[in-house]
Order: C-alpha cells, then structure tokens, then sequence
C-alpha cells in the first residue's frame, strides 16, 4: 500500500493541481526508503519506490506551478510501534517509547509543508530528525 497509495494520490491530485494551475502534494515517506533493515525488505523497497515516485513527479510537474515532497517524520507514538517493540526485529524495536515523536508533530509538518515558505523543499524527501528543518517548522 505504500507504493500504491502515493501512486492513486497522485494520479487523482495531479489533475486537480493542473487544472487549477498550481499545488503541493506531501507524501509520507520514511527513513527506511534510503536505510535497509533486517526483516522490513517489504517496508522498505515499498517505501524507496514510493520516494522515487515522488521525486519523479516533482521533475514532471514542478514546470507547471506544482511541488511533490515526501515527509520522513520518523517513528510516530502509534499502536504500530508497541507491535514494532513486541517483535524484537531490527534496531527500531530497541527504542524507547520516548523516542517516538507526536503525530501532532507530522500533521504541522504537512501543513507546513504546503506553504511558500517550504518551497525549497521541492522533490526532497525531509526528515524531521533534522533539528534546523524541526526549527524552521516551530516543532522545537
């Protein structure tokens, strides 16, 4: 679903930003696109080609007003993480529950993500383990 969710969003988004002349799509992406790790081959080849696509659609629409990002937000304080921690795989099931970061934290990214001030930002992948881009965002 990662590969073919971002894949769907953009086909139906695309459309809409052409028409109106301009728009931003952040896809959430994460770490373990650009980072192999033991027992998420799934995870993290449908993540890579998920980043890919991003990237790809930046080059093919930023010529019409349009940026396409992805967002790395790290691992969220979710259900999905107590499950990660129970099945003892990979260095991700070691971290502390404190490591993981708010959800609030990812949907202020995306929103911040969409505005002009983030325009630099176009056809990257941006972490928010990056504490100049956590600043920027207001998330310190």
């Amino acid at each position: 679903m990662n590969y073919k969710g971002v894949y769907h969003g953009l086909r139906a988004a695309i459309p809409v930003m052409l028409a109106q002349g301009s728009g931003v799509i952040v896809n959430i992406s994460s770490g373990a696109a650009t980072g192999a790790l033991e027992g998420w081959s799934h995870y993290c080849s449908s993540k890579a080609a998920a980043l890919s696509l991003t990237r790809c659609a930046d080059k093919e629409y930023r010529a019409h007003d349009s940026r396409v990002l992805g967002l790395s937000p790290g691992t969220i304080a979710t259900d999905m993480q107590v499950a990660i921690k129970e099945s003892g795989i990979n260095p991700v099931s070691q971290l502390d529950a404190s490591a993981h970061i708010s959800a609030d934290w990812a949907a202020r990214a995306v929103a911040w993500l969409r505005t002009a001030a983030a325009a630099e930002y176009a056809g990257t992948d941006l972490s928010l383990r990056d504490e100049d881009v956590r600043r920027k965002i207001g998330l310190n």
